[in-house]
């Protein structure tokens, strides 16, 4: 019920700006009152409950404290025997238990929350047993190797709404960022600045993608359209003076350069009219060839388009339900288009007649589907799980990864790491076997504070930004992260 309420508000914010209807004016206004009343009190909830925990831990460390010479006595002569049994209570783990535990608590009262907190404080056997079990798997992990060290290194803000989708671009320190205030942005990773503001869409803007070798941005909109736009930027604030008389007057107009955003609203191709589509357009993305897209829409077709004339050369329908994220293969004329019917279906173009192929295995709504290296696909699910599958066997998964909330617009590394961004807030890494490999930090001080709509990775370190990651919170972080050797 919770994961469908969620997804009932993104997608009214998909369509908010599609029909609006005058005489709906007073109770939409009253509907965003209430929104806004519902979203206080979840971050109060939140802001207590990392209170209470805090308690928890400091309550919890000193018992410890009294019994951890006997434990590490205990643990020395058994630490083989507990290693299997104490895998699933690392601190790693515990941290994603209690984040899914918040989730789970935080439609009832914050008396039950403090009850539910405060019983955790007791002094029962099993507590005290997995207190001892716990402590045991703090000094099996310092036997492993490194872990992943992951910081934030960047913070891009300045949109007006929610982002829906980052992308970053190859050989050149920028990002850019589609929005539900109907702009996209391309950002300097250096500067942290927006560089140009994309204001050509009547709707919000739900996609980006560079093209690989030009100076062009691919947007999808809920006006329905998707756009071609030229993405040249203006890397130099422009320099000023300094003479005696004119330093102070030269210091304000730097000021308001630097703080000067340049704007762009023609595109150099817009793609719509007779064949096109008839509702949303929701993603959007180049072929390999970069001569042709493919986008997908709320109305359950993808389209293949011609980029040069602008005109639509093949619909594909099939999908029993509203597209949700389409993707090209980087190297193939290949395409996946991923559906609220719970399946992905791989478009094979590389023939006259082109193939198809449905995956099915989610249970829910698939929010997005990728291409790995290797002929593997990964797919995310409202069902909470990532599957990796092998493009030549579409019966069964290879891996499944089960997790604690929805799964949104993930990315895959070229060396197969899976970044799965939640609607928890949440960012993790798995690797293309099912291996978990990190959850990045998020406290009061860093991380996302409302849902992680998409993540991209850098295909090299851009100024030490290896990942990049947006949400409704409305910020993109710039994320270091270093892994270990093997990975």
């Amino acid at each position: 019920m919770k994961a469908s309420k969620t997804r009932a508000v993104r997608l009214t914010s998909l369509t908010e700006d599609v029909a609006v209807v005058p005489e709906d004016a007073p109770f939409r206004a009253r509907l965003h009152h209430l929104f806004g009343q519902i979203e206080r009190e979840f971050e109060q909830l939140y802001l207590e409950n990392q209170t209470l925990q805090e308690k928890l831990e400091i309550a919890t460390a000193t018992k410890e404290s009294v019994t951890q010479q006997d434990q590490r006595a205990a643990a020395g002569g058994s630490l083989s025997a507990q290693a299997s049994s104490t895998a699933l209570s690392t601190p790693a783990t515990q941290a994603d238990e209690v984040a899914g535990s918040f989730l789970a608590a935080a439609s009832s009262t914050h008396k039950s929350l403090k009850a539910k907190l405060s019983s955790a404080t007791g002094g029962s056997k099993a507590k005290a047993s997995n207190k001892i079990k716990a402590q045991t798997s703090r000094i099996v992990s310092s036997f492993k190797a490194p872990t992943v060290v992951s910081t934030v290194v960047r913070e891009f803000g300045g949109h007006k709404d929610g982002i829906w989708q980052v992308a970053a671009k190859a050989g050149q320190p920028i990002i850019g960022t589609a929005s539900a205030d109907h702009t996209a942005c391309i950002w300097g990773v250096e500067s942290a600045r927006c560089l140009l503001q994309y204001q050509g869409h009547a709707g919000s803007v739900n996609s980006i993608k560079f093209h690989q070798q030009r100076d062009l941005v691919l947007t999808g909109s809920g006006d329905g359209t998707a756009h071609i736009w030229q993405a040249a930027v203006n890397w130099e604030v422009p320099k000023k003076g300094h003479s005696s008389e004119e330093e102070l007057d030269d210091s304000d107009e730097q000021v308001e350069d630097r703080d000067r955003v340049d704007t762009l609203r023609t595109p150099l191709c817009e793609f719509t009219g007779p064949g096109g589509h008839l509702s949303v357009v929701v993603a959007a993305d180049w072929l390999s060839s970069m001569d042709q897209i493919i986008t997908g829409s709320w109305d359950r077709t993808a389209i293949l388009w011609d980029v040069e004339t602008g005109q639509p050369l093949q619909p594909l329908t099939g999908h029993d339900h509203e597209l949700t994220h389409v993707s090209a293969h980087p190297t193939q004329r290949l395409v996946v288009t991923a559906s609220r019917d719970t399946t992905f279906r791989l478009w094979d173009f590389r023939e006259a007649i082109p193939a198809v192929s449905v995956f099915q295995g989610h249970t829910e709504t698939v929010t997005s589907s990728v291409f790995a290296r290797d002929d593997k696909v990964v797919s995310g699910s409202d069902d909470r799980t990532i599957k990796v599958w092998e493009l030549r066997n579409m019966r069964s998964a290879l891996a499944t990864i089960r997790t604690d909330s929805s799964v949104n617009r993930l990315a895959v590394s070229s060396g197969g790491i899976i970044a799965i961004p939640h609607d928890n807030r949440q960012i993790r890494l798995f690797d293309l076997n099912g291996q978990r490999v990190a959850r990045l930090p998020r406290t009061s001080r860093q991380g996302h504070r409302r849902m992680v709509s998409s993540v991209a990775w850098a295909e090299e370190p851009l100024l030490d930004c290896d990942l990049f990651s947006c949400g409704f919170d409305r910020r993109v972080f710039g994320w270091s992260i270093v892994l270990p050797k093997d990975n």
